[in-house]
């Protein structure tokens, strides 16, 4: 993973991650509270061979810091001694085990020095100042004890305590800046671990980076999300083209996937197209809708046939009559005259009702019947073919092996990379051509310079941009005769 993608992680799950900052705070500040105030008061000692100390000659007070250099460490290792902690006890009346004020002392020496530091911790500052100035008390009797004869001042090397401890101000446990500041690092740390871990364990797709990155296809389109179209279909005006209208970013996304399906292979270009999806509710055939109808309204002759013969939907998308179609032409009880409509004011769009559902529908769609009626309507214009989808029925796959190949729409957040791969194997297992993926349902970013934000106009293809003579005239074959303007009229 490179710079990019983990930013591209932390901008999609940025909400996690700065809920558990803030909870690292949160959490971190409450213990703080929570936790009892402690108090520190220093204090030090000095070690000293006095007898040296006070003799004149020009070697003795070197020999004696000597002296006290190297008993240093072994005072520093009484400081921790029981014994100590006992006077302590005694000498300020505490009720307390020795075991546990020895906790509460930090005994240190600065390097190179003969200094011996006490830092003493308590509940209030003046028993921390007091318990600094008995320890120091403390360790001097303790040396007597046990290098001198018991005595005050007894020792050849003895601690003389400094100067009194300072009644300490402020607490110094707990440190509510550090931990707070603690706490949020810890918080930033499990989010951004939250965010790496989701996104790897989150199989569906979010982008057409993501696609390309997994899979061998390329996205050729990507719709952006209307939050009104997730509970009922529509098709789109694509006739004037205005910033001010509704729907602005959809019908934009549509004529992106247009120029992109004109210019996939300008020496051969895809005349009759499958429009599928892995499952139920990616938009397949509102896709395929919209894309024929801008295809149309680009002056391109175009057939919108609906071959989802399991649950089709084109009728009641375009308000068409419904009860014959499709399967009406292919079993020989109608011709396409009969039952195709012409739709919209330049009727470039010939719309091909589904029809009876049949009880075998691949057989239906995999016929030499299904194959004829594709190859003379792509001799007079494009063919787009809304089919069932992958996962659920082989229909999309048989039919796609007699096109010239299948656009896959998936869904942004809810389609797995699991379901777009079993749906790309499912077509080349027959040898069917996967002319692209269409990501549909793509989530508009705010302030995003793309396409989704500005109106058509530099860089848009013209609607009539085609040069092929307006209005359908088919001609004899599979579907018969030219269809009669006066039958069964579109919308």
């Amino acid at each position: 993973m490179e710079l990019r993608d983990y930013l591209r992680i932390l901008r999609a799950h940025w909400m996690g991650v700065a809920l558990l900052t803030i909870l690292g705070l949160a959490v971190a500040l409450g213990w703080s509270l929570l936790q009892p105030r402690m108090y520190t008061a220093s204090t030090s000692g000095y070690v000293t061979a006095q007898e040296y100390a006070q003799s004149s000659g020009g070697g003795s007070p070197l020999v004696g810091d000597q002296l006290a250099r190297s008993k240093v460490t072994s005072y520093l290792d009484m400081g921790t001694w029981r014994v100590v902690a006992e006077y302590a006890i005694d000498e300020l009346g505490l009720e307390t085990a020795p075991e546990s004020l020895v906790h509460r002392i930090d005994v240190s020496n600065p390097l190179d020095t003969v200094v011996i530091h006490v830092d003493a911790t308590a509940s209030s500052p003046e028993a921390a100042r007091d318990l600094a100035e008995a320890w120091i008390r403390g360790m001097t009797a303790a040396i007597d004890q046990i290098e001198g004869d018991g005595t005050p001042g007894s020792a050849a090397v003895t601690l003389i305590p400094g100067d009194s401890a300072v009644l300490p101000t402020s607490p110094s446990s707990p440190n509510i800046e550090l931990n707070v500041a603690l706490g949020g690092l810890i918080g930033l740390a499990l989010g951004i671990g939250y965010a790496v871990l989701r996104s790897v364990l989150d199989r569906r797709v979010r982008s057409a980076d993501d696609i390309e990155r997994e899979t061998d296809a390329s996205v050729v389109g990507t719709l952006p999300l209307e939050r009104d179209l997730d509970n009922h279909r529509e098709v789109l005006s694509f006739a004037t083209p205005d910033a001010r209208a509704p729907r602005t970013a959809l019908t934009e996304a549509m004529r992106e996937l247009r120029t992109n399906l004109r210019f996939m292979d300008v020496d051969n270009p895809p005349r009759s197209i499958v429009v599928t999806s892995p499952l139920p509710g990616d938009g397949k055939s509102t896709t395929a809708a919209n894309l024929a109808m801008s295809l149309a309204a680009a002056g391109e002759r175009v057939a919108f046939v609906d071959a989802d013969l399991r649950r089709p939907v084109v009728a009641s998308l375009f308000g068409l009559p419904e009860g014959a179609g499709l399967t009406d032409v292919l079993s020989g009880r109608a011709r396409v005259q009969d039952v195709a409509h012409t739709v919209g004011a330049d009727r470039n769009l010939l719309v091909l009702p589904a029809g009876r559902i049949p009880p075998n529908p691949s057989e239906v769609l995999g016929s030499q019947r299904m194959r004829e009626l594709v190859e003379m309507l792509t001799t007079h214009g494009l063919v787009i073919i809304d089919t069932p989808p992958t996962l659920l029925v082989s229909d999309a796959a048989v039919l796609s092996a007699s096109t010239d190949g299948a656009l896959v729409v998936v869904s942004a957040g809810r389609s797995t990379f699991e379901m777009l791969e079993k749906s790309l194997e499912n077509i080349s297992r027959v040898n069917g051509r996967v002319l692209g993926v269409v990501l549909n349902k793509m989530p508009r970013r705010r302030g995003a310079q793309d396409y989704y934000g500005y109106a058509p106009a530099t860089g848009t293809e013209p609607e009539n941009a085609s040069a092929a003579p307006h209005g359908w005239t088919v001609v004899s074959g599979v579907g018969g005769a030219a269809p009669r303007s006066n039958r069964r009229p579109g919308v």
